[in-house]
C-alpha cells in the first residue's frame, strides 16, 4: 500500500509517501551539521508526532557526529515561551534551534526566540516544510528549510490547471509520481513487481516530488533542495540536502 496521509510515518507493507514533518526537519539539521554544527536543540509541538521527529532529526544528526543537546516539546497555546526560556538554562551556546510547529504557526515561538537573539552570528535557526502552509512573515528571516522542488512540481501544477481549471496543490504531484512509479514497475517488471525487493530498491526513484526510496520499516526518504529564508522568499542554498 502507498499511503498519502499527512505525517504518516509508514509501517510494514504500508509506505508513506508524503514528506513528513520529521524528515524535512531531519533534512534540514543534517545539511547545517555537515557543515560543522555539533550541537542542536529541537522545539516541538507537543503531540503524537513528537517522537518521530525527535527520532529522525537524532538520526540525521549523527551521520555528522552532531547530536541533539536537548528536545523541548511544548504547547502552542503558550507560543513556546516556556520551552524558549527552559532552553536557556538548559543549554549553553547550542549552535542550531529547529522548530518543528507541526500544524500551528511557528511565528509565536520565532518571536520567543528572537528576543533572545536566535537566529544569530553564531546560531543557526531551522524550520520545516510544514512552515510554507503558512504566509512567509518577518519573522521567518534567516531560518533554514529543507523541501520540495518548486521547479519539479511546476510542470505538472501546470498541466492540472490546465486541464480542470484550478490551481493544485502538492497532492496532486504525489499522486502523479505514485501513478507513476505503479505503472513503471508493471511495465518494468510485471504484475507481480510488487515486492519488497523492488519497492525498497536502494537506488530509489525520481519523480516530480524529486528523488525517494521507501525504507524497510515503511517510512521514506527524499533528497530535497535546502533553502534560506530571504526577504520574505526562499533562497536557494544547495540543490539537494543529500544523496541516497
Amino acid at each position: 500500500m502507498l499511503a498519502l496521509a499527512d505525517n504518516f510515518s509508514g509501517g510494514p507493507g504500508v509506505y508513506a509517501v508524503r514528506l513528513s514533518e520529521a524528515d524535512s526537519a531531519a533534512a534540514g539539521a543534517a545539511a547545517i551539521a555537515a557543515k560543522g554544527a555539533k550541537k542542536f536543540v529541537l522545539l516541538v509541538a507537543a503531540g503524537s508526532d513528537a517522537g518521530a521527529v525527535e527520532k529522525r532529526v537524532a538520526n540525521g544528526l549523527s551521520i555528522y557526529g552532531a547530536a541533539l543537546a536537548v528536545t523541548l516539546p511544548y504547547s502552542p497555546a503558550d507560543g513556546g515561551a516556556k520551552a524558549v526560556a527552559d532552553m536557556g538554562s538548559l543549554v549553553d551556546a547550542p549552535d542550531a534551534v529547529i522548530v518543528a510547529s507541526g500544524d500551528a504557526s511557528p511565528s509565536p515561538v520565532l518571536a520567543a526566540l528572537k528576543a533572545k537573539g536566535i537566529p544569530g552570528k553564531t546560531v543557526s535557526l531551522i524550520g520545516t516544510d510544514r512552515w510554507l502552509e503558512h504566509p512567509i512573515e518577518p519573522s521567518f528571516e534567516g531560518a533554514y528549510i529543507a523541501t520540495l522542488d518548486q521547479n519539479e512540481t511546476g510542470p505538472i501544477a501546470d498541466r492540472f490547471n490546465a486541464a480542470f481549471h484550478y490551481p493544485a496543490d502538492v497532492n496532486v504531484a504525489y499522486a502523479y509520481d505514485m501513478v507513476a512509479l505503479t505503472a513503471g514497475v508493471v511495465s518494468a517488471v510485471g504484475p507481480n513487481g510488487f515486492s519488497k525487493q523492488v519497492l525498497e530498491n536502494a537506488s530509489g526513484f525520481r519523480g516530480s516530488t524529486g528523488l525517494f526510496r521507501f525504507r524497510a520499516d515503511g517510512s521514506s526518504q527524499r533528497t530535497m533542495p535546502f533553502y534560506r529564508v530571504e526577504k520574505g522568499a526562499l533562497k536557494l542554498v544547495a540543490k539537494s540536502t543529500a544523496g541516497f
